[in-house]
């Protein structure tokens, strides 16, 4: 049996479990449930803290686990990286007071706050800058303003919070970071099936699938607007001067393609959901 850990609270919390729902596991009723037995598809979920997941796979405790990059490299886990999940991305920066900071080297012999002391440590290590890393759960971007900090390490998305404490980013990109699936081993008994399936559920939120009539003697240039993933599928109509077409086509370009179809010449375009996938 796959024993896989799940955040149980948090940002990867909602579309992890949706993501486990949607490609056909059983997931918890309660938010209380600590463990959740599937034995139709031969899995047990375990709810953790997201930042506990990488140690409990990277000691074998748990075979598989849903986390983010960034708390799998901070923790120095053993854990693998066994896929990329389409979800719950961040960027990495460092920030500090308005115009003292322009350059990583900057950071020499400073004080910088950081909820991730292991991911900042190393990144900084392999830069050749000895900093003084201050460790904080929380509200690191308070802690130049109370005195604690000269600088941050943070999770950045606009920018707009580090600014209103007086911050400018500063210096490269620390890491880009998205949920990932982690395993204790290269090789598991149900690591693929798990791994296709939530490929699947991560296909289907990105594709549509489109059909379209057309006159026959526009194929290759309606092709070229929707090559699908392998090629479009083409059917006979009873009409021989017209084909239906189908093709799968990326969900955030289906307005621009369905234009670009009926300025061609295709007719009766529909757009039809993907429940779920296999690629």
């Amino acid at each position: 049996m796959l024993r896989i850990a799940v955040p149980n609270k948090g940002s990867l919390s909602d579309t992890a479990v949706q993501m486990l729902h949607e490609a056909g596991y059983a997931t918890r009723r309660d938010p209380k449930e600590l463990i959740v037995s599937d034995p139709r598809n031969d899995v047990e979920f375990f709810y953790l803290r997201p930042r506990d997941i990488a140690t409990y796979v990277g000691s074998q405790a748990l075979d598989v686990g849903i986390t983010g990059r960034d708390l799998l490299l901070d923790s120095g886990s053993e854990a693998l990286e066994a896929a990329e999940l389409d979800f719950g991305e961040s960027t990495f920066r460092f920030a500090g007071p308005a115009g003292h900071f322009h350059r990583l080297e900057d950071l020499e012999g400073v004080r910088v706050a950081t909820s991730y002391v292991g991911l900042v440590g190393a990144f900084l290590e392999r830069h050749g800058v000895k900093a003084h890393l201050v460790k904080l759960d929380g509200a690191v971007e308070s802690a130049v303003r109370l005195g604690v900090a000269d600088a941050v390490a943070d999770v950045v998305s606009t920018g707009t919070t580090l600014r209103k404490q007086g911050l400018d980013i500063f210096g490269p990109v620390i890491l880009e970071s998205a949920a990932v699936l982690i395993s204790s081993k290269p090789e598991l008994d149900g690591l693929e099936t798990l791994k296709r399936r939530l490929q699947g559920v991560m296909v289907a939120s990105q594709y549509v699938l489109m059909d379209y009539d057309l006159p026959a003697d526009l194929i290759e240039q309606a092709s070229a607007i929707t090559p699908g993933l392998k090629s479009p599928t083409v059917s006979p109509l009873r009409d021989p001067a017209w084909v239906a077409v189908r093709a799968m086509v990326p969900r955030k370009v289906v307005n621009q393609v369905m234009d670009e179809l009926y300025d061609l010449g295709a007719r009766a375009i529909l757009v039809t959901p993907i429940h779920a996938a296999r690629i």
